[in-house]
């Protein structure tokens, strides 16, 4: 017994108890079988019966008196009780969960098991639409890839149409606005997302315990058919694949496929490229005529085997992907939706997008010879790599000391990079009337610029 100073059990108990609702009856069936009338304690409107007042016969209990739905009438069987105890350590097993809670649930404990960025497509630093077909256009981290298409016009874009009571609200959709008259042997059309090696050494590929991965995602077409879709280990050059079927045009489908972890090829543990998943929408003879069901080295014949479909020469055909989700495992759990400031933060370790309408956002700089200014900048979050710049509008200003402007549309190289700082140094110049090593301000005027660390 627990009492002041002494620990209580890790075994709690109570008495089983039953409700009965009245039918206007006297005879009742336990939830119990119960040997004598001492076995159980009923209580009638708060007030417990004498045992004489009562029978019992295994499950069946008589009454002395019938009882309607208005009357309260409770069973205690005193013979029995319920509680809980606190397992032993390692008494349950997966297996004995298994049964009960579904792994989508288990998984959800997990945060940031999916290996995508933006696979709900809600970012889109770079704009809503483009009709280019090649490189990042429209929803970060997805990228298109392309191969001697001749005719091909298409869009890319991020839009409001996600499957219903999914929690997701935009997917990324690619239309055809001028079709191949032909789907050549040499030609195909992917969307691929790219992902760091460091952030896959839990994969334990090139051992024995390499983990398979499962990838589940939303897709919709006005074309029906077979579409192909693989993953790629950069640093061994090998891949695999598998297919998905769309049974039904212009209708969210939900497709899961697994894909077994790679015992001999490796992933640097670094911030380069270690893994590319691709979706293939069109693949010809040389790029689909090799099996790529199991780990083996990369062909151009191992690209998009099993494709059966014809969007790329379909006109206005669309497809459309969204709740792109890649995790360790051999099932799917629930999308994982990660708050929009977390998501938008990952995804400008690889692309950052800045404007300044004015030069209000001055940085301290030093003068590099007679055209030049060195200056630190600012960054919303680390960058993956030394980034590529690119910029459009008015330039840069530089204030003299005297008070005086010098201006330039040069765009600034990076001269100094950290991958763990929030800042960069730059060189602008295209200047007059710098003086070396002297402090000046520089502010980008009337100027969209972009920093790409993309993979």
């Amino acid at each position: 017994m627990a009492y002041i100073g002494v620990q209580p059990t890790d075994t709690y108990l109570s008495i089983a108890s039953q409700q009965i609702t009245g039918t206007g009856s006297a005879i009742y069936t336990l939830d119990y079988s119960v040997s004598n009338e001492e076995d159980v304690a009923v209580f009638v409107n708060n007030v417990r019966q004498n045992v004489s007042t009562y029978t019992v016969s295994g499950t069946s209990l008589t009454l002395g008196g019938t009882i309607s739905a208005s009357d309260s009438c409770w069973v205690l069987f005193l013979g029995r009780t319920v509680g809980t105890k606190t397992p032993a350590v390692g008494s349950v097993t997966n297996d004995m969960l298994s049964g009960s809670i579904a792994t989508s649930k288990i998984s959800n404990l997990y945060p940031y098991r999916n290996l995508i960025i933006n696979g709900d497509m809600s970012i889109a630093q770079r704009g809503t639409t483009s009709s280019s077909l090649s490189g990042y256009t429209s929803c970060d981290r997805f990228t298109a890839t392309n191969n001697n298409l001749d005719q091909l016009a298409g869009t890319l874009s991020q839009i409001s149409d996600a499957p219903s009571g999914s929690g997701l609200s935009k997917s990324f959709k690619f239309t055809v606005t001028t079709p191949e008259t032909t789907l050549d042997a040499d030609e195909y059309l992917t969307i691929q997302h790219r992902i760091e090696g460091q952030n896959l050494q839990h994969l334990k590929f090139n051992t024995s315990s390499a983990e398979s991965l499962t990838l589940s995602f939303w897709v919709k077409s006005t074309v029906t058919g077979t579409y192909p879709v693989g993953l790629y280990l950069i640093d061994n050059n090998r891949n695999i694949g598998n297919t998905y079927t769309i049974n039904s045009a212009n209708t969210w489908e939900k497709k899961t496929l697994t894909f077994v972890g790679d015992t001999i090829g490796s992933i640097d543990n670094d911030n380069t490229e270690g893994l590319r998943l691709w979706f293939i929408l069109g693949a010809g003879s040389t790029f689909s005529n090799s099996n790529n069901t199991t780990w083996d080295t990369y062909s151009s014949g191992r690209l998009g085997y099993g494709v059966s479909s014809n969007l790329l020469t379909t006109s206005s055909a669309t497809w459309q992907v969204t709740g792109v989700q890649l995790e360790v495992g051999t099932s799917a759990s629930d999308f994982e939706f990660l708050p929009y400031d977390v998501n938008i933060l990952r995804c400008q370790r690889y692309f950052q997008k800045g404007y300044n309408g004015s030069d209000n956002a001055v940085h301290a700089g030093r003068g590099q010879g007679t055209t030049s200014v060195d200056f630190h900048f600012s960054l919303v979050t680390p960058l993956r790599a030394s980034p590529t710049i690119t910029q459009s509008g008015l330039g840069w200003r530089v204030i003299k000391p005297s008070s005086s402007i010098s201006d330039s549309s040069d765009t600034p190289t990076v001269t100094g990079f950290y991958e763990l700082n929030p800042y960069i140094v730059l060189r602008n110049s295209g200047h007059s009337g710098i003086t070396d090593n002297y402090l000046f301000g520089v502010s980008p005027r009337g100027l969209t610029y972009y920093f790409d660390s993309e993979l």
